[in-house]
């Protein structure tokens, strides 16, 4: 079976590209329904190191979804219509692609099947982490995107290849990006409750 960075490539190279492309477009081309390339497809952009505004949120929500299935014990992934129809224009999508490629190929140069019990058996784990990092991912906040991002990519990326190291790999990224969104939340929380704080200490004064 052609690896990721092939298919991708070879839709770059078509000789009539459309304007847009959805979701059910990129699922139908790779030819896959697995749960690995669906993950791997819905995290891609927003695990590139590139300005992705808009596509993490609703990327998330379907991760988040998908990951429920998953965790469910569903035989293959399903996605709502609406969804499959969200399209993102063809300028846009040639750009993160041919971001991505390259770091895609890096990372297929070190795969190969092995740690098989964690591919097959590790559904459990993984699939709460995703579903967590596919939260993390819908929070409108600098930070908590990203990593979270990369965490569900390798995660999806090591199911494809039946690579369980890769998908360990994924697992140690996905509780990183975790730890630093909750640390940004508490962050924010707690700074917000000081400032609430601060400011009724400051009107308290002013009544005295």
């Amino acid at each position: 079976m052609p690896r990721l960075s092939v298919k991708l490539q070879e839709w770059l190279d078509q000789p009539e590209p459309p304007e847009v492309v959805t979701v059910g477009d990129i699922l139908h081309l790779t030819g896959e329904s697995s749960w690995g390339m669906l993950l791997a497809l819905l995290s891609f952009p927003s695990a590139l190191p590139l300005p992705a505004p808009g596509y993490s949120i609703p990327f998330g929500v379907l991760i988040v979804l998908v990951s429920a299935q998953w965790l469910a014990g569903a035989t293959l992934p399903w996605l709502p219509a609406r969804f499959l129809r969200g399209s993102l224009a063809w300028g846009k999508f040639t750009q993160l692609v041919r971001a991505g490629i390259p770091w895609l190929r890096r990372l297929e140069r070190l795969t190969r099947p092995r740690w098989l019990a964690v591919t097959k058996h590790g559904h459990w784990l993984l699939g709460w982490l995703v579903g967590l990092m596919g939260l993390s991912m819908i929070i409108p906040i600098p930070g908590t995107n990203t990593i979270p991002a990369m965490g569900v990519f390798l995660i999806g990326f090591g199911l494809i290849e039946t690579d369980g190291v890769i998908c360990l790999a994924g697992a140690l990224v996905a509780l990183l990006g975790g730890t630093i969104t909750l640390s940004i939340l508490f962050a924010l929380w707690f700074g917000g409750t000081n400032a609430l704080e601060w400011l009724k200490m400051l009107l308290g004064r002013g009544r005295v």
